[in-house]
């Protein structure tokens, strides 16, 4: 019995944690600006078309396309740039700081699924601590229960990973 209560412990600790992370994320898209930087990061295919749909409701803001798997066509006359060198969340981070720098933005954007949300916003918070970060969730839909249930747990582990100092992997 005594080996039982620390792992019910913990079990318990990280269920509730996990629900913990699940209600802080965003759930909607906050208030984007005309002027702003968008930065999509990209991983799901559903984020592209998204932050394509968000760039043509605000025509005079510019879109970052950060990471990997930006092959495809994209409307280039408007103004859309892609990195193709990052590979990770954290590279992805680094990334939109050395952009963020270089652009002297003080307010960006972020447009990434809703069970990433949390892990991006806070590494590129403690990349660009001073800068303030926009939230612009894509839902998870047309996705079976058990699959979105995978996801959140996944990113959710991954996010105590970050929180415990280890930024890749």
């Amino acid at each position: 019995m005594k080996l039982l209560t620390p792992s019910l412990l913990l079990i318990t600790c990280f269920v509730i944690g996990g629900m913990g992370f699940k209600s802080l994320a965003p759930r909607k898209c906050e208030k984007i600006l005309s002027n702003d930087t968008i930065f999509v990061l990209t991983g799901d295919i559903r984020r592209i078309p998204f932050a394509m749909r968000q760039l043509h409701k605000h025509p005079n803001a510019d879109l970052y396309i950060i990471g990997a798997g930006t092959n495809g066509s994209f409307d280039l006359a408007q103004r859309v740039t892609i990195e193709t060198d990052s590979k990770s969340t954290y590279q992805n981070a680094l990334a939109i700081k050395e952009i963020a720098q270089e652009k002297n933005l003080q307010r960006l954007v972020i447009i990434t699924t809703e069970d990433h949300m949390n892990r991006a916003k806070y590494l590129i918070s403690k990349e660009l601590p001073d800068t303030e970060i926009i939230a612009c969730p894509v839902t998870l839909t047309d996705m079976p229960v058990t699959k979105r249930l995978e996801r959140w747990v996944i990113e959710y582990i991954k996010y105590i990973v970050t929180l415990l100092g280890i930024k890749e992997g």
